[in-house]
């Protein structure tokens, strides 16, 4: 797969400026299978809507998933009639499928999706793509489990619904409130990130593409929606489910293992005001305390119940010693995914080492501690020791916070200015180069967790560690629309309304 690398970041998030005659700004995809009844109904509707309340020019692209019966015949009969519809013909099924190939294809700044059934209102389609166009917002979501939010279900896809956002609350800490909503919008310079790192072609692939794109630190924003069922709809509700959860794992899977790249995509626009610098103030203090302090106390609740274990069948230090070395590679381990963000396996051997110092210096304190006890106490009792143990241990802690983020996990780039906001200490802690010599650069590629689909970034050895923006590549097998004809430079303008241009 060619990919293009590019170093440095996303321009900051602008307001989209009315766009030149035959550029759309908003590209709606609607994906079909065999739908030849909805259709027609479902185009000239949005259509309509769109001439009359979106004040951008725009675009309709029927996305046709390998139809059998007559949804293509349909597809270009409404091509040919309404000039703003375009159709795309795919060989092989799968809606993740027809909208990373048209979105890929799109060249409208905002790409939006829904569902061929129209069972979202449609009101609601310029509060979805409005903060992608002033650029308050990267992706654009229709929630129908938000509290303003108007619904008519059926129970069992309401239990379903629920059920399914409830697991990717608790399985990827998902914060959005609804991933099925068949009402999405994103921008294109977004979309043209994230979409080669979204390795699912069917009814995940949104899923998927927020989770990423939430991991990644970019702005979802949700919009409450009036919502219909439609009693015919054609989506296997078994099948889909099984689907999802497969997805689930996967990614989860990925996360936990830090096989995605996501340090690469965060905060990508460099407008984050979290990445200032501000005096006295240092950088992720206040988030590494919190995450520091909850592995903590999981850490030495797990010492204490190593400890009482080992002391029924060992004396006190040998107790000790065992217990403080089994907390401490799990609490090094725990610290360097979840209180400094250190993803991957570069560098986990060394921070070990390191860690087993700290550790060191720990069992140097309550060890002493032990020691004094026993010198004052010939024979302390079992309540006493875990006190004494208790104390020693919180003044070993706070040490062991400063010796971790100072010497173990170290800002390293931080004295330097160099460091991408969001990377992670072991991919950006290379050297500057020597004064006046040209940067260097290196390519690095990774390839997805399970389908060893290849991205390629290059990094420089001297400035910021960038990030990818990999070309995304369409299907073989789609035809995709053509491209508008643009106007002269003469004859492209922004002070008037680009509706009556296009």
């Amino acid at each position: 797969m060619r990919t293009d690398s590019f170093t440095g970041t996303l321009p900051a998030r602008e307001h989209l400026p009315a766009a030149s005659a035959g550029t759309p700004v908003l590209d709606v995809v609607v994906p079909v299978f065999n739908e030849e009844k909805d259709l027609q109904p479902c185009v000239r509707r949005l259509h309509q809507h769109l001439t009359r309340t979106f004040p951008y020019a725009f675009r309709i692209t029927i996305a046709d998933n390998a139809s059998t019966d007559g949804t293509p015949l349909i597809a270009a009969d409404l091509e040919r009639r309404i000039e703003e519809v375009r159709s795309v013909r795919l060989e092989r099924k799968g809606r993740g499928r027809a909208l990373r190939t048209v979105w890929s294809a799109s060249d409208a700044p905002v790409l939006a999706y829904m569902d061929v059934d129209l069972s979202t209102d449609l009101n609601a389609l310029l509060p979805l793509v409005a903060p992608l166009i002033s650029g308050h917002s990267d992706l654009a979501i229709g929630s129908r489990l938000s509290r303003s939010a108007r619904v008519v279900r059926g129970a069992k896809r309401e239990f379903i619904s629920r059920s399914y956002n409830l697991i990717l609350r608790g399985s990827l800490q998902a914060r959005f409130s609804d991933a099925q909503c068949g009402f999405k919008a994103i921008r294109r310079d977004v979309a043209q990130v994230l979409l080669p790192l979204v390795e699912d072609s069917g009814w995940f692939f949104d899923t998927e593409l927020l989770v990423l794109a939430e991991r990644a630190g970019l702005r979802i924003h949700e919009v409450p929606v009036d919502w219909v069922d439609d009693p015919d709809s054609t989506v296997h509700i078994v099948r889909t489910a099984t689907e999802d959860l497969k997805g689930v794992w996967r990614v989860g899977r990925a996360l936990a293992t830090g096989a995605l790249p996501l340090d690469r995509l965060s905060r990508p626009f460099g407008d984050d005001p979290r990445d200032r610098t501000l005096a006295d103030v240092p950088r992720g203090l206040a988030r590494q305390l919190v995450g520091f302090c909850a592995v903590g106390v999981l850490s030495t609740v797990f010492y204490l119940v190593l400890y009482s274990a080992f002391r029924t069948v060992t004396g006190s230090q040998l107790a000790n010693g065992l217990a403080l070395l089994v907390s401490a590679v799990a609490n090094t381990a725990a610290n360097r995914r979840l209180t400094f963000r250190v993803r991957g396996r570069g560098g986990m051997v060394r921070h070990q080492a390191q860690g087993l110092v700290v550790f060191a210096i720990g069992l140097a304190l309550t060890s002493g501690s032990l020691a004094a006890l026993d010198t004052a106490s010939g024979d302390p009792a079992h309540s006493t020791e875990l006190a004494v143990l208790v104390a020693a241990n919180l003044a070993a802690t706070v040490l062991r916070f400063l010796l971790f983020r100072a010497w173990v996990f170290p800002d390293r780039a931080s004295d330097t200015g160099s460091r991408q906001p969001g990377a992670t200490p072991e991919r950006d802690a290379t050297a500057p180069g020597p004064s006046g010599a040209s940067p260097t650069t290196r390519t690095e590629t990774w390839r997805g967790a399970t389908s060893g689909q290849a991205v390629s970034w290059t990094t420089s050895e001297t400035g910021p560690a960038p990030w990818a923006r990999p070309t995304p590549q369409p299907d073989p097998q789609v035809t995709p629309p053509p491209a508008p004809a643009r106007a002269p430079r003469h004859a492209r303008h922004t002070d008037h309304d680009p509706r009556t241009t296009r």
